[in-house]
């Protein structure tokens, strides 16, 4: 029977989503969980992989199991074993056919900016700077992103492709923190951290609209812009259009 899971974990606390090898990860916490529950090898499929360090409130997986468990008595059990680092919200039956991450329509992250004065305690969970940005240049930035592009310039690793959609970016100021929203299907492997790296070398004057554009436009003239730290971005929340 195939089952589906919707879950948080704290990225601070793993090298990342995908199981490593001699590295505490999300996936292979889960799948040690599942396994001894169902007494079986289980292995899930999760709707992305998120690198060391960030976090999740709505990653979803899907994986099989040799025996018919009830998903509510599952999930239950599964929080008990994966406390206190990752949450299991949602846990159900579904089709043969769905997959966690073939079937995905939609994904929205989010990236923290805290602009306070410094927290050792915020650390692991934003993004401290000073408020040193122009805001309004920042989202002129996001403008240019929104729509299809090749986005080689602003992607890390080597791809067959690196066409990709936005189908949304807005910000959302909540006293110290400035909260940066992505809505899409696809996104690469530092695609986002590269994309506010950028946004904030033309808030800060260290780079131009137009080499943004230029980089946009013409995958060939390479341009490098800021990464940001993985510690401010969250996978918030991914739709299927199964549910």
């Amino acid at each position: 029977m195939k089952y589906f899971v919707r879950f948080s974990y704290d990225g601070s606390k793993f090298f990342g989503f995908q199981r490593l090898k001699n590295q505490v990860t999300v996936q292979e916490e889960i799948e040690k969980a599942l396994s001894k529950i169902d007494q079986s090898n289980v292995n899930i499929k999760g709707a992305g992989r998120t690198d060391r360090g960030v976090h999740a409130k709505g990653q979803c997986a899907h994986f099989e199991l040799v025996h018919n468990i009830p998903p509510t008595g599952l999930k239950s059990v599964l929080n008990k074993l994966l406390f206190p680092y990752i949450s299991i919200s949602e846990c159900f039956v579904v089709k043969d056919d769905f997959h966690a991450r073939f079937s995905v329509t939609q994904k929205t992250y989010c990236y923290r900016i805290y602009t306070g004065e410094f927290d050792p305690c915020l650390y692991d969970y934003t993004y401290e700077c000073s408020k040193d940005f122009n805001l309004a240049l920042m989202q002129k930035v996001a403008n240019l992103f929104i729509g299809g592009h090749n986005f080689c310039n602003f992607v890390s690793g080597k791809r067959v492709s690196y066409d990709a959609i936005i189908d949304v970016i807005f910000f959302q100021e909540e006293g110290d923190y400035l909260n940066i929203y992505f809505i899409g299907k696809s996104f690469y492997r530092y695609m986002i951290r590269n994309l506010v790296g950028a946004m904030l070398d033309v808030g800060r004057g260290k780079r131009t609209l137009d080499e943004v554009k230029m980089a946009l436009d013409d995958p060939d003239y390479i341009y490098s812009f800021s990464t940001v730290i993985s510690n401010g971005l969250y996978l918030m929340d991914v739709k299927y259009k199964e549910f």
